[in-house]
């Protein structure tokens, strides 16, 4: 990488170090205000010493490197992906230039010539190997031979760091110096070797891309005889060896592509220009849930799996996400992954719902409850069974999972998930069945509601989503017991199906007449009998009032409408509630109780009930854009990592809307 001496493209306005002496000891001001000293330095190497180099990764005066990179090297900064180490040059307390080092290329044909290597030595060796990837004098620095002193200081010190932070001695340096701009002088003063060009080829995820400019290729030899180490080596056989190891920075580095989704730049209205940073976001996204897991290939499968979420692929399974960022020889690993890898989802889960909660909590938001099924074949993969299957509106074979939603004007998406197990999984001829999906011993069978009373109450204890109501469809709302638990914490606008029957006034209890036929009546009954909420709807005094709200994809029309009635229960006048009924412009007509008081306005419910869709969105989008119905996983693991990563794929969706197109609002259609 070629020396850049370009003028600042903007201001200073990044904390200088502050003090002397020794640039160790030196520490950031947390003054933001103070400037980069950019007084020019001028004279010979000796008048400038004592020049100290040290490496800043994780360390204070990374951001530093950061900014000195961004706006003086002709090639900017880009988060530095895998294997990486950063370096400072300082005199007299002043930053006076940097280095970037990386992992080496995983294929160079110049290098691996003048190396002489195998395809399988290369395999086994590549991680001795390290590319420099940026080098950079500040331009208010004019001092003869500076420059190639540095750098040869800067490897120096590159061989002591390395080891060190990854376990591995430095063998050879490369860099590319791009011969329209430089013609590579301070690397052959700092004896780098010269061995040929790039053929113009950019790596493009499994893929090289042709880009048109290629590069001089500038080597160090920093091992003595590499050639002959090497070759005196015995070469691996490709039968007897094991898989190669994952590196952290070859994944990454396979991410770098444009295979997006369409409907992800379509819906956020995403530049051309923006397109290209999205890699760069992605990669810091994911790498913000970091604490949940034990090793960097962790974090760096984890961003694998999530860019398959969100690419253009036609199916989003373990396999094909595999075969195209890390090919055929780590289908394995990737499994492993979601199915055993020991990180820790309940901490993942925990770092998303503050995530989601910092970008769309609202003092009015609404937490939702619903069911979506994933239609499946076989009868082994956890809680299969035939069922009702919404997808298909009938009896299948396939999956069902509990969803708890969240939804405010400030967007929507999911806080937690469960499969339903049937009741016939707890049979004892399913038990085998049981430990091969690896269902907690524990676990007992729940109802849907049940499990979705649990759901709450994960996220009731972290104390985030305070929401003051509860939206759910007829399969919670229908459930009495479910309603009632509920009305301790919430008001809840419960579906509930169209023949459950109410009185629309308080019935006295009597004695039926006899109508001359069968026993004479003699228990006091309800008089008049309840009628069902369908004949509500069409009652003579059930006022309709129509209804539109603007959203981020233009007005929602509907008709609503509601009465004070008294619910039935076990033919027995229960409590006053509210009936709330909405009417489509196709004339479907859905249902709801609400334990909300009296004097309620009746916009707030209108609201509220708009408020139950995006979770049904949710699943539109999941299934439609981001894979949630693609798994081919079978154990009760990985069917919680794979939706806990689903829902992440989601929340960076409505991240990048934030972000790119100022789109956060909420989407209903």
């Amino acid at each position: 990488m070629a020396v850049s001496r370009r003028p600042a493209l903007r201001g200073t306005g990044v904390v200088r170090p502050c003090g002397g002496g020794n640039a160790d000891e030196h520490r950031i001001s947390a003054n933001p205000t103070i400037k980069l000293d950019t007084t020019p330095v001028e004279g010979r190497v000796c008048e400038i010493r004592p020049i100290t180099i040290i490496t800043v990764d994780h360390t204070p005066w990374e951001p530093l490197w950061d900014h000195l990179v961004r706006d003086y090297h002709p090639l900017g900064y880009r988060k530095m992906l895998g294997r990486r180490l950063k370096q400072i040059a300082f005199s007299g307390g002043r930053p006076i230039a940097a280095a970037g080092w990386r992992a080496a290329s995983l294929t160079l044909g110049a290098r691996d010539r003048f190396i002489g290597w195998s395809p399988v030595q290369r395999e086994y060796y590549l991680s001795h190997l390290v590319n420099n990837s940026r080098f950079l004098i500040l331009p208010w620095v004019q001092v003869r031979h500076l420059a190639s002193h540095l750098l040869a200081r800067f490897v120096h010190g590159l061989c002591r760091a390395w080891p060190d932070k990854y376990g591995q001695p430095v063998w050879l340096l490369e860099t590319f110096v791009d011969p329209q701009r430089f013609a590579g002088t301070v690397y052959r003063a700092a004896n780098w070797i010269h061995v040929g060009t790039t053929r113009g080829f950019t790596r493009d995820g499994p893929r090289y891309r042709y880009h048109g400019h290629p590069k001089e290729v500038f080597l160090y030899v920093v091992k003595r005889d590499l050639q002959d180490y090497i070759h005196r080596q015995p070469s691996p056989s490709r039968r007897c060896r094991r898989p190669p190891v994952l590196r952290e920075g070859d994944l990454l580095m396979r991410l770098q592509t444009d295979d997006w989704h369409p409907a992800l730049l379509e819906e956020s209205g995403i530049t051309e220009a923006a397109v290209e940073e999205l890699a760069d976001v992605l990669v810091s996204f994911h790498d913000d849930f970091s604490p949940a897991f034990n090793r960097p290939v962790q974090l760096a499968l984890g961003t694998t799996y999530l860019k398959g979420l969100l690419s253009d692929l036609e199916r989003k399974s373990v396999e094909p996400i595999a075969l195209r960022y890390l090919g055929d020889r780590h289908v394995r690993a990737l499994q492993r992954f979601l199915t055993d890898s020991p990180w820790d989802e309940d901490l993942m889960w925990q770092l998303y719902r503050e995530r989601q909660y910092a970008l769309i909590g609202s003092d009015d938001g609404v937490l939702t409850i619903d069911s979506s099924e994933f239609p499946k074949q076989g009868k082994d993969s956890v809680g299969v069974a035939r069922q009702y299957c919404g997808r298909l509106g009938k009896t299948a074979n396939c999956q069902s999972g509990v969803f708890l939603g969240y939804a405010s004007d400030r967007g929507y998406g999911l806080l937690a998930a469960q499969p339903y197990m049937p009741e016939q999984w707890f049979a004892p001829d399913y038990a085998a069945r049981r430990r091969a999906c690896g269902v907690p011993k524990s676990l007992a069978f729940q109802t849907k509601p049940e499990i979705a009373e649990q759901l709450i109450q994960v996220v009731r204890t972290e104390g985030r989503f305070a929401a003051r109501w509860l939206a759910c469809d007829a399969t919670f709302g229908s459930d009495p017991a479910f309603r009632d638990a509920m009305a301790a914490h919430y008001y809840y606008l419960a579906q509930v199906r169209s023949n459950i029957k109410v009185w629309l006034e308080p019935p006295k209890m009597g004695v039926p007449p006899y109508r001359g036929h069968g026993p004479r009546p003699v228990k006091p009954r309800p008089m008049p009998s309840p009628q069902p909420v369908s004949e509500v709807a069409n009652d003579s005094n059930t006022v309709w009032r129509p209804v539109s709200i603007n959203t981020a994809r233009g007005p929602v029309k509907s008709e609503m409408a509601r009465r004070r009635v008294i619910e039935e229960r076990l033919g027995l006048p229960h409590q006053e509630c509210w009936l709330f009924m909405r009417r489509d412009p196709g004339g479907a007509i859905t249902f709801y109780f609400s334990n909300a008081p009296a004097d309620i306005p009746f916009e707030v419910m209108s609201r509220v009930s708009l408020l139950r869709w995006p979770i049904e969105q949710c699943f539109k989008e999941g299934k439609g854009q981001v894979g949630m119905d693609h798994y081919e996983i079978r154990s009760w693991r990985a069917w919680h990592r794979h939706m806990l990563y689903v829902c992440l794929a989601m929340l960076f969706l409505l991240e990048v809307r934030y972000r790119f197109a100022k789109k956060g609002a909420l989407y209903l259609s």
